[in-house]
């Protein structure tokens, strides 16, 4: 296969659509006025069958999509255009200038996915794999599951399979938590690691769960290289509708993350699925949407297999096991208890660390503290907080101090086995997460220097 640089693009034909959904269309989003382009690298070639989807050598096929979404009454605007830098990554961008507030992209709810309809179609005979994912701690992955035994079933019809376009686009190598290695979630500081172990244990529970499964083949079952990656599709690529089921939205699923949206993405009473720009872009741009809190990296890094170096913040990885409401109250959340890039600490830090601080020093200021919290008494928590000052402080060196060191040993560790002859191809998620740890570390580093300076 000849190799071209990922700048080197095919463009597809336009495809036009049928006006026959129109009725279904808000008046802004004209079915004659909408297309789909599609552009993809000079190595994408046609599969004939899905049953390659897991092999990551085979090179990605999205020329199909195209006409396979004009079929099925998909709409997309002129500029909508799926761009691909070497096949690992295809994305949605503009061709052109897109305004804000301008129709990107309207996908009929027959086309999608959603755990609801995956339990109407296959519930009855998943039962007892659904009650033993009840009992376990992936308990509140039951809409995701019946997404995974959708995905499984699909890929088990292969070439009849109606989702084969779709299937054969999708990515065939994944970095999130459940496709990382033993040694990966070593090569990983804690809290990084633990919220990846989850999604790899979450993945063991619902292959568990498979076995009470009897409408997919034993072989399918005991694929562990096919079950990570129907997991990883699925969790890679669903959203949470309004409702709290969870969907997958094919080509919606190709628009890529920032904290800072795009696209705006929205259902209409009959579950249709409409993407609208929510400012303008530039010709040539990616159309991004938010997946989650922007914050917390290590997150996204575990869910989806990604950095997300734009992240103006970080979860500061203070981490209390079985948190009281009394926690919650005060502020102890992710997406609240941040660093800054620039080394700036979030009052929730501040407040949840104090909290923490009195329940061994006075439990009685302690009680006065979240009291004063509850009733937006600042005066009177910024006592409490000039009172105890030393004690917070120190509390908050010894953790970043901690987490810091932490770094720095694995960082030493990877060095003095690259010196040895690790071969970082047999890694190849290494250099994502020897990322990961330099953006967590830098900023670490920076609140580390603030801490210093409120000490001197």
């Amino acid at each position: 296969m000849t190799s071209l640089p990922g700048s080197f693009l095919y463009i597809l034909p336009l495809i036009s659509f049928a006006s026959a959904l129109h009725s279904h269309l808000p008046a802004s989003i004209s079915s004659t006025g909408l297309r789909l382009a599609t552009r993809a690298s000079s190595s994408t070639k046609q599969n004939n069958a899905v049953g390659n989807v897991v092999d990551i050598t085979a090179p990605r096929d999205v020329s199909s999509l195209g006409e396979w979404a004009s079929n099925w009454g998909v709409q997309a605007a002129d500029c909508f255009q799926l761009d691909s830098d070497n096949d690992a990554d295809v994305y949605a961008i503009t061709n052109q200038d897109l305004p804000e507030n301008s129709p990107v992209l309207y996908i009929p709810n027959e086309l999608i996915l959603t755990g609801s309809k995956a339990r109407l179609e296959m519930g009855e005979m998943s039962y007892g794999a659904e009650q033993m994912l009840m009992n376990s701690e992936a308990s509140n992955r039951i809409s995701q599951f019946y997404l995974f035994l959708k995905v499984l079933k699909e890929y088990e019809l292969g070439e009849e399979s109606v989702y084969l376009p779709w299937l054969n686009s999708l990515p065939r190598f994944f970095s999130n938590g459940a496709s990382m290695t033993d040694f990966c979630y070593g090569c990983l500081p804690p809290y990084a690691a633990e919220v990846s172990l989850t999604e790899k244990r979450s993945l063991r529970h619902f292959v568990e769960a498979l076995r009470e499964v009897p409408f997919l083949s034993s072989e399918s079952k005991s694929n562990q290289e096919l079950t990570t990656w129907a997991f990883s599709v699925v969790h890679t690529r669903y959203f949470t509708m309004p409702g709290g089921d969870m969907c997958i939205v094919p080509l919606a699923d190709f628009f890529n993350h920032h904290g800072s949206e795009d696209v705006s993405i929205s259902y209409d009473d009959n579950g249709n699925c409409y993407a609208y720009s929510t400012r303008d872009v530039p010709a040539g741009q990616p159309l991004r949407i938010c997946y989650g809190d922007p914050t917390n990296p290590s997150n996204l890094l575990a869910r989806y297999g990604f950095l997300d170096e734009s992240s103006p913040a970080t979860f500061c990885k203070f981490t209390i096991k079985n948190p009281s409401q009394e926690h919650i109250n005060m502020g102890y959340d992710e997406s609240r208890m941040l660093f800054y890039n620039d080394g700036s600490i979030s009052q929730e830090v501040w407040d949840v660390l104090l909290f923490q601080e009195l329940a061994q020093v006075s439990p009685d200021d302690q009680q006065l503290f979240y009291n004063a919290h509850m009733n937006n008494d600042e005066a009177l928590k910024r006592k409490y907080h000039e009172l105890y000052f030393p004690q917070t402080l120190s509390a908050l060196r010894n953790h970043v101090d901690f987490l810091l060191n932490e770094l720095e040993e694995l960082g030493m560790g990877l060095e003095t086995q690259m010196d040895q002859g690790l071969d970082p191809w047999r890694y190849p998620r290494l250099d994502l997460i020897l990322r990961h740890n330099e953006f967590v570390k830098n900023t670490f580093e920076l609140v580390q220097q603030n801490l210093h300076n409120m000490s001197s």
